[in-house]
């Protein structure tokens, strides 16, 4: 069994099993999510015999490191995963000096969305991943920073955060497609007794499911909400994204409006720009038209080269034109900085492929 996918009251009545008190889960949890702990061994706390009993009944993780990449200097780290099963993930790690460090974690290997600019759903589905899967791409990279901080700061000659300050669940797959062990992650990630990581320093992606967002909106934790808009109208929303064919952009606004009633929370609208697809100057009108009077902002992302795409990224000219027209209209509208694109670490581009052999021309 997999430690991870257990919350505290699932690992408290697993040690009943094995005759032992509520406080000695309370010392492991606190082992595995504050001292980040990945061996038994390292619980010295425990009696032997108890380490030697959890060692059988437990592991601790499930995913197997296959390869690590850097670039920006060091400061953006991807890594690949193989799950149980063979199916592969990636997590990313973009740091910030002198004060951020963002995880991008994924909730699904693959993704079964078929967004035609994103290399994630060019692979479908392959399966769903545990809340324990989810957990353990984020302790890593908390291990990497509380053992290599020092040296990453040192390096790049200013200060760097030591922890995971923000995480953002827009790596491979949908999070609402896998909606109840993503949450059963969020809420151990948020666990004062545990990982302790405030919910509004947390941001989920969705491709636009309307029920996961009526979900989110209804629950307890202040988790941010970043939706792939793409489109301001449902005939190009359609060819880009065929969820729009399930719940169209009427569906998809009425959800967000809830969700901003409710919660009194700023929706982030993603939008990844493609060149003469839609980023002309009539479609930011339309966009700015769409979402005026709603609580949100407007993430603008030139498209990440993906292989085997016939599609070509916005230029910059393009990219400002639109910008301005949003703004225009009186909408918070900023431009995403690129993170990772030479190792196809960017905004969809996470598929397990290996870095690009040359760089990337983007413009």
């Amino acid at each position: 069994m997999n430690i991870y996918d257990l919350d505290l009251q699932g690992l408290t009545a697993q040690l009943a099993e094995l005759g032992q008190p509520a406080f000695r889960a309370r010392q492991i949890y606190a082992h595995l999510y504050k001292k980040l702990a990945n061996d038994f061994a390292a619980m010295t706390d425990l009696s032997a015999a108890l380490r030697e009993q959890l060692a059988a009944k437990f592991q601790i993780g499930g995913l197997e490191l296959v390869r690590e990449q850097t670039t920006d200097d060091g400061l953006t780290r991807k890594v690949l995963w193989r799950c149980p099963g063979n199916a592969v993930i990636e997590t990313v790690l973009m740091i910030y000096p002198p004060d951020r460090a963002t995880i991008c974690v994924s909730t699904q290997a693959g993704c079964a969305m078929g967004c035609v600019f994103c290399a994630t759903g060019k692979l479908g589905l392959l399966r769903n991943i545990s809340s324990g899967e989810i957990m353990e791409q984020v302790l890593h990279f908390e291990r990497y920073l509380r053992t290599e901080g020092a040296a990453i700061a040192k390096r790049h000659g200013g200060p760097v955060p030591d922890h995971i300050t923000n995480l953002v669940f827009m790596g491979m797959g949908e999070p609402f497609a896998n909606y109840d062990r993503w949450w059963a992650a969020v809420e151990r990630l948020n666990d004062k007794q545990g990982f302790n990581l405030g919910a509004r320093n947390m941001t989920v992606s969705t491709v636009g499911l309307v029920k996961g967002i009526r979900q989110l909106a209804d629950e307890a934790l202040q988790v941010n909400l970043a939706v792939s808009l793409h489109a301001p109208n449902d005939q190009l929303r359609s060819e880009l994204m065929p969820v729009n064919d399930r719940f169209d952009i009427s569906d998809l606004m009425d959800a967000v409006r809830y969700y901003t009633d409710k919660t009194h929370r700023r929706v982030s609208f993603e939008y990844v720009l493609l060149d003469d697809k839609n980023d002309t100057p009539e479609l930011a009108a339309q966009l700015a038209s769409l979402v005026k009077g709603m609580l949100c902002h407007v993430n603008l992302i030139p498209w990440n080269p993906v292989p085997g795409t016939p599609l070509t990224r916005s230029h910059r000219e393009r990219v400002t034109a639109f910008q301005r027209v949003v703004q225009a209209a009186g909408i918070s509208c900023t431009v995403r900085v690129e993170r990772g694109v030479e190792i196809a670490a960017a905004c969809g581009q996470l598929a397990a492929l290996p870095a690009p052999t040359s760089p990337m021309n983007l413009y």
